[in-house]
C-alpha cells in the first residue's frame, strides 16, 4: 500500500482445490463444503497460527442462491472446525468476487481493522439451482417461469438497455468484432493455454498450492486437454453466432467447480504464523466500462493500478489474466503494447484450468504470490473482466 499511515499487507499462503468440470468430478461437493476445505487447508499450514486469531473470513461467490446461501464464508468457518468466534462475509462481484475479497481482507489489515484474514472465492457450477420468480399475483393459471443461476443474466430488469443485456458470449464476439480478432487467433490462444497449463501440471508448478479434495479422483484440473491441437479446435462450430461467429467452447472458458483461499496478515499476524510471506500487496483497481464490452474491462484497471503502485509494464515480472474469452484476453493484451505476452499466464489460463466463477480471483492471486516466491522476487498482476461491465486488478510485489 503507497500510504504510509497503513500498514504492509502480506499474503502468507495461498491454496486451492483442482478446478472441475461442469458434472465432473466435484460435482458431488457443495460449495459451502468446497470453501470449508481451502479454509481447513490454509490454517492447517500454518500450525503457528492460533485459528481464533483469525479476524474474518472474506469469500467471493458469483451466484449465492443455491446451497451457499446464507452467507457461505460463515458456512465455511464453522464446517472448518475454526472456532465459533470466528466471523465471515462474502462478497459478490459475479468474475471478480474472489479478489474483491481479497482486496478486502487486504484493506481491513492495511487500516488496522484486523491483524489476520482468510480470503477467497468458490463456486458450484453444477449445481446452481434453478429458480423461480414469486408470480406477481395470487392463484397464477399458467405454469411458472424458470431461470438457470449457471452462469449469465436471468430475470432482466426490462428498463435494461437490450444491448447491455447480450449474453456474455456474444459479448466476446463484439470485442472480436471491435478489435478484428480472428478465429485463428483465437484458436491459437486457446490451444497455447492448453499447452502451458498441461506442461505445468507434468512439472509439478501446481504442488505448491493445490489441495485436494477428499477422496475424490482429481489428481488436477479436470479441463486441462493434452491432446488437443489447432485442428480439433477449429472443427468446434461457433456457440453464440452460428453465422460467421468465431467464438466456440474450445476458446472459451468451460463451466467449473473449485475453491481458492489466501491467507492474508500484517506484521504481528507474519510473526504469529512463523512463515515467510509469498508476496506484499501493492495496490487494487477496478473500473467500469458498457456491460457488453465486459471483456475489455481489465484494460483501463491494469493501468490504474500499475499508476498507483508506481510500476509500468516493463517492471511486471508474471502476469495472470482470467481468460474468460480468448477474444476478450487478446482484446486486452492489444491494448497494452507495452506488455510482453510471453510474461501472461506462463502456467495455462482459465480456458484450460477452468473459472469458476467466484473463486477465479483468488486462484490467480494465488498464481501470482507463489510465482513471485518460487522466483524469489518480482512485481506481480492478477487481472478479470467482469460481468455487466466491470474490470477489476491487483498488483503484488516480493
Amino acid at each position: 500500500m503507497s500510504n504510509d499511515r497503513l500498514r504492509d499487507v502480506y499474503i502468507v499462503d495461498a491454496v486451492r482445490t483442482p478446478v472441475g468440470k461442469y458434472g465432473g468430478a466435484l460435482s458431488g461437493a457443495r460449495p459451502d463444503d468446497l470453501a470449508a476445505h481451502v479454509v481447513r487447508a490454509l490454517v492447517d499450514r500454518a500450525p503457528g497460527l492460533d485459528p481464533a486469531r483469525v479476524d474474518d473470513v472474506v469469500f467471493g461467490n458469483a451466484n449465492g442462491a443455491g446451497e451457499e446461501n446464507r452467507d457461505v464464508a460463515r458456512m465455511a468457518v464453522l464446517l472448518a472446525g475454526l472456532p465459533v468466534t470466528v466471523p465471515g462475509t462474502t462478497v459478490n462481484r459475479l468474475c471478480g468476487s474472489g479478489l474483491e475479497a481479497l482486496v478486502q481482507a487486504a484493506r481491513a489489515v492495511a487500516t488496522g481493522d484486523a491483524s489476520v484474514v482468510v480470503a477467497g472465492g468458490v463456486e458450484s457450477m453444477s449445481r446452481a439451482p434453478w429458480v423461480v420468480p414469486k408470480p406477481e399475483r395470487a392463484f397464477p393459471a399458467g405454469a411458472p417461469e424458470m431461470a438457470s443461476t449457471t452462469l449469465g443474466w436471468r430475470m432482466v430488469n426490462p428498463r435494461m438497455p437490450k444491448a447491455w443485456t447480450v449474453s456474455l458470449g456474444e459479448g466476446a464476439e463484439l470485442v472480436a468484432d471491435r478489435l478484428g480478432i480472428t478465429r485463428e487467433q483465437q484458436d491459437a490462444f486457446a490451444l497455447a493455454s492448453h499447452e502451458k497449463a498441461a506442461r505445468a501440471w507434468k512439472d509439478g508448478a501446481y504442488d505448491a498450492e493445490v489441495v485436494p479434495y477428499g477422496d475424490v479422483d482429481l489428481p488436477r484440473d479436470e479441463c486441462v486437454r493434452d491432446a488437443t491441437s489447432v485442428t480439433a479446435l477449429a472443427k468446434l462450430k461457433p456457440v453464440f453466432r452460428p453465422e460467421g461467429g468465431t467464438v466456440t467452447a474450445g476458446n472459451s472458458s468451460p463451466l467449473n467447480d473449485g475453491a481458492a483461499a489466501l491467507l492474508v496478515t500484517d506484521e504481528a499476524g507474519l510473526r504469529a504464523t512463523g512463515r515467510e510471506p509469498l508476496a506484499r500487496v501493492r495496490g487494487s483497481a477496478v473500473t467500469g466500462i458498457e456491460p457488453q464490452l465486459f471483456g475489455l474491462g481489465p484494460v483501463d484497471a491494469v493501468r490504474r493500478v500499475l499508476e498507483r503502485a508506481g510500476r509500468s509494464f516493463a517492471d511486471l515480472d508474471v502476469v495472470e489474466l482470467n481468460e474468460a474469452f480468448a477474444a476478450q484476453a487478446l482484446g486486452c493484451l492489444a491494448q497494452w503494447p507495452e506488455l510482453d505476452p510471453a510474461k501472461v499466464n506462463p502456467r495455462g489460463g482459465a480456458i484450460a484450468i477452468g473459472h469458476p466463477l467466484g473463486a477465479s480471483g483468488a486462484r490467480i492471486a494465488g498464481a501470482v504470490a507463489h510465482q513471485l516466491a518460487a522466483a524469489g522476487s518480482g512485481v506481480g498482476l492478477a487481472a478479470l473482466c467482469i460481468g455487466v461491465g466491470q474490470g477489476q486488478a491487483l498488483v503484488l510485489e516480493r
